[in-house]
């Protein structure tokens, strides 16, 4: 997956609240078995709603998604941020999220940032009444900088932040163990496989 260090993009608004995966992502749309190819379904039930504002053009190349608290709740579908991140977005912005689908995000190269509930609402009422605005996220520094000129540090593991700086996945992380895996096989390697009858 692909390091995040600096981001600095638009921002894109979804003024909602509790948006669970299955708005992010309906069900009809879990049919394929690649990463790719669901970002063209991102809130796909919404795109006729009046708050539905992402296919609008001044938000067009946006990279940074603003929503409110508790997103990425109900089950647990990496899907979602697939959808999310195929779409274009590599930072999702919001009060709180789920703990799965958290999770998730970090695990393929997307960073869900944690801000207090005003500092997202400032955020998310620039993006509304300025659409086209630019925030920036330093990833390194562990703060965003508002359209507004001011600097909100957030909160995040240092085993988080570590993968994503260095666009780590899971595999990434086991393969820079390799060497002390080799040697867990080398000295415990046998000539032939154990077997054992049950009389």
């Amino acid at each position: 997956m692909n390091p995040i260090r600096v981001v600095e993009s638009k921002v894109a608004p979804m003024d909602r609240a509790d948006v669970d995966t299955d708005q992010i992502i309906p069900k009809q749309f879990l049919k394929r078995i690649e990463r790719t190819g669901f970002g063209e379904f991102l809130f796909y039930d919404w795109r006729e709603e009046d708050f539905y504002l992402l296919d609008r053009p001044e938000y067009a190349g946006a990279e940074i998604l603003v929503a409110g608290r508790n997103f990425g709740c109900g089950s647990s579908r990496e899907h979602a941020p697939w959808a999310i991140q195929d779409y274009g977005f590599n930072v999702v912005i919001a009060p709180s999220f789920a703990d799965i689908f958290r999770t998730n995000c970090t695990k393929i190269g997307m960073l869900p940032i944690i801000l207090p509930e005003d500092d997202v609402k400032a955020l998310m009422a620039a993006a509304l009444t300025e659409p086209g605005c630019t925030a920036t996220v330093d990833l390194e520094e562990c703060a965003v900088t508002l359209p507004d000129g001011r600097t909100v540090e957030f909160p995040i593991e240092d085993s988080i932040r570590d993968r994503l700086l260095n666009g780590w996945d899971d595999i990434s992380l086991t393969l820079l163990k390799e060497e002390r895996i080799s040697q867990y096989e080398s000295d415990r390697e046998r000539d032939g496989p154990v077997t054992s009858v049950l009389l």
